[in-house]
């Protein structure tokens, strides 16, 4: 590929698995014939869309936005190294780096479904709020020029997506997108309240298709649609459906796109309009469903690394068979996407 690509990338949401994205990101921003003008995400892939302008502003480019997701995510290596969530000596015997055995992680889910958050308050802070504003430099995001950014979030009084735009981006919108309902209490923003984007769109792709000048979306898919094994326990049951629902509507964005040449109804009021554009699919869907649900919970340092180095072993593999196809035809195949069994 030696010619210039303008690509945008939508980014898919998955706690910890987003370092996945973050492997995929680094080698993308490491191939000197593509050209990143825009960027979506929800839940994960909102906040690595985020630490890409943040590093990518005033100047800072590729290698700024390569070093600020490093430093993210190694930051919340670190962090997870003093959190109660760890991974008991049963699951560091079990293979894939598991947390079925931990009983924080069991405490989580049951706590949630016996008294779920409504309302941020001294019992129920999100933890995210002082590390996001601690690593992130929501200043330098807003100021971020080279990149648009579409960050979604989901209305929980009206159920529908809500957009966040670069220039008005800081640390309770990206909360926003990042709020798992049954963590988490709601977060408020300009008087309505939000769940996590993923419940509406993971990741956006109609403000990609509206908005971006490149002819070309890559999404990046790191929340497994098909699941080897049964989920057997309250915490798995829970985040599995919460899987499903997030990949409900990926598939219907998806679909919308492919099919109907148009936006789903959700994005609709964002402005969205159709537009002929190029899709891509970036997965590690084969890879991290082999990890088993409890893993999206697991932040050390060495599962972080494990997920980044398949993502740009991934990304590298799909710019070698696929990067030549970008500007001239959509290389997504929908099977894996409708039919993941097959």
């Amino acid at each position: 590929m030696t010619d210039h690509k303008t690509i945008s990338l939508a980014i898919q949401g998955g706690g910890s698995y987003g370092a996945y994205g973050w492997g995929v990101l680094d080698r993308l921003l490491q191939e000197p014939g593509l050209q990143i003008d825009a960027l979506s995400g929800s839940s994960a892939g909102a906040i690595n869309a985020v630490v890409v302008a943040d590093g990518y502003a005033r100047g800072g480019g590729r290698e700024g936005a390569r070093k600020a997701l490093d430093k993210f995510w190694r930051a919340i290596g670190t962090a997870a190294a003093m959190s109660p969530l760890q991974r008991t000596p049963l699951d560091r015997m079990a293979p894939h780096f598991t947390m079925a055995f931990s009983p924080v992680y069991h405490l989580l889910e049951m706590a949630g479904a016996m008294a779920g958050p409504t309302l941020e308050g001294p019992l129920t802070l999100n933890p995210l709020r002082h590390f996001l504003a601690a690593t992130i430099d929501f200043e330098r995001v807003r100021a971020c020029e080279e990149l648009q950014l579409f960050i979604a979030a989901t209305n929980v009084r009206t159920g529908t997506g809500k957009l966040f735009r670069r220039d008005e981006m800081d640390v309770q919108r990206l909360l926003a997108s990042a709020c798992l309902p049954t963590v988490f209490a709601a977060v408020e923003v300009d008087g309505e309240m939000y769940w996590d984007g993923s419940y509406v769109a993971n990741p956006p792709l109609a403000p990609l298709m509206a908005h971006g000048d490149g002819t070309d979306v890559v999404i990046i898919q790191n929340n497994p649609i098909a699941r080897p094994d049964m989920p057997r326990t309250v915490a798995d049951i829970a985040n599995r459906a919460n899987e499903i629902a997030f990949n409900i509507s990926f598939v219907r964005e998806v679909s919308a796109v492919q099919f109907l040449g148009s936006a789903t109804d959700e994005m609709r009021g964002a402005g969205a309009t159709p537009a002929a554009k190029f899709l891509h699919l970036i997965s590690g869907n084969e890879h991290l469903a082999a990890h088993g649900i409890s893993a999206k919970f697991s932040a050390e340092m060495p599962f972080l690394q494990h997920l980044h180095d398949l993502g740009v072993a991934s990304a590298d593999t799909w710019l070698k068979e696929n990067g030549a196809h970008l500007g001239a035809k959509s290389t997504l195949d929908p099977m894996p996407v409708f039919y993941p069994d097959l």
